[in-house]
């Protein structure tokens, strides 16, 4: 995984629900930002100490909203919720299956909020700890101030432009591996909605294929105890008409063929049904090589991540090492203006010893 998990987030809860957005203009209707239930997932990410609200349905985000501690999730029937994203001048709101769902989401939406808003309170207090410290920088500064300013050296001044010039190569560095991370968590998220959604279809089918099973089973057993009751009343007939009977028997023999005749309708409707089970089971079996690519997808997308690893790690190592010899540049830097301060006190005495000499 990445290193220290930065600029990762990781899914903390989960659920699927029907997704809706309400109308800009009216503000009163739901437009739905999804024609089927889709997975709604809260995110934490730990490097910025933030809590997202994320949906994809298909190849794009339907919910992007990071969670605020001014946000309140509101429950407007037994299976149906709203809030309110200021930032993105919008309301969402999520139909669930069961009302048990829309609880443990209304559960999760309140503990996420109450951790978004200790996290800003410690912010504020690290803000206030920096404001102090800044307060008292100017005096420090003022006695930076007086000592003689470096001019016309061209060893420090070419180092202190090496510096800076680091100082935007890191900057440009990191921004470029903060897009890579980005693409890579899309596309990692899109994958794993898409495998979810393949698996969720997988496993109705299969029980959908057993019960099909099943209940061809059973229509096989009726299907012979049929057969058989049609042979034996074939024969029946046919004895009937060997014998050549009139009166009661010719009425016999219309019940029998009526009979018959209901249950080869009967036998043809069951042959209707095994022939449109098989065609299911068909269905079922390009599922699963759908699902099979999909996994195949999701593989080839790691060891993409595996490489964007390999690259991280080494872009990091190669900051790592940028950053140690900027250290050091610095270091040179001060040792080189200690000389100097020490030179031009040594010369600040000269002068004033001149000064005495040419006042005797």
């Amino acid at each position: 995984m990445f290193p220290h998990h930065r600029e990762r987030e990781q899914p903390i809860f989960s659920t699927r629900a029907h997704v809706f957005q309400i109308d800009p203009t009216t503000k009163r209707n739901w437009i739905p930002a999804s024609k089927h239930a889709v997975t709604v997932s809260f995110f934490y990410d730990a490097n910025r100490n933030a809590y997202r609200i994320i949906s994809v349905g298909g190849t794009k985000a339907i919910i992007n909203c990071t969670v605020t501690p001014s946000m309140t999730f509101t429950k407007t029937s037994q299976k149906f919720g709203q809030w309110a994203d200021s930032r993105a001048n919008t309301v969402y709101g999520l139909g669930f299956a069961t009302e048990q769902q829309l609880h443990q989401f209304s559960e999760k939406f309140k503990e996420v909020k109450d951790a978004a808003r200790l996290a800003r309170e410690k912010s504020q207090d690290k803000e206030l700890a920096n404001t102090a410290l800044t307060i008292a920088a100017p005096q420090d500064l003022s006695d930076e101030l007086q000592s003689p300013p470096v001019m016309c050296v061209n060893g420090p001044e070419d180092k202190l432009f090496r510096s800076q010039s680091a100082d935007i190569t890191l900057a440009s560095e990191k921004e470029r591996i903060k897009k890579m991370l980005s693409e890579g968590s899309i596309c990692e998220i899109n994958l794993e909605a898409e495998l979810f959604t393949l698996q969720d279809s997988n496993s109705k089918l299969v029980a959908a294929l057993h019960e099909a099973n099943a209940n061809v089973e059973q229509w096989k057993k009726q299907l012979a105890a049929y057969q058989g009751e049609t042979e034996r009343l074939r024969e029946q007939v046919s004895e009937l008409e060997a014998h050549g009977g009139q009166g009661p028997s010719e009425l016999l023999k219309d019940e029998l063929t009526q009979s018959l005749e209901e249950l080869e309708a009967l036998l043809k409707a069951k042959d209707e049904e095994i022939h449109i089970l098989q065609s299911k089971k068909a269905e079922y079996h390009e599922m699963e090589h759908e699902r099979d690519e999909a996994i195949l997808r999701l593989r080839e997308m790691e060891m993409r991540s595996s490489e964007l690893e390999r690259r991280i790690q080494n872009t990091e190592q190669t900051l790592s090492n940028s950053l140690e010899e900027r250290d050091r540049m610095d270091t040179e830097i001060e040792r080189a203006i200690e000389i100097l301060d020490i030179k031009i006190f040594d010369l600040n005495d000269l002068r004033q010893s001149l000064v005495k000499l040419l006042d005797k």
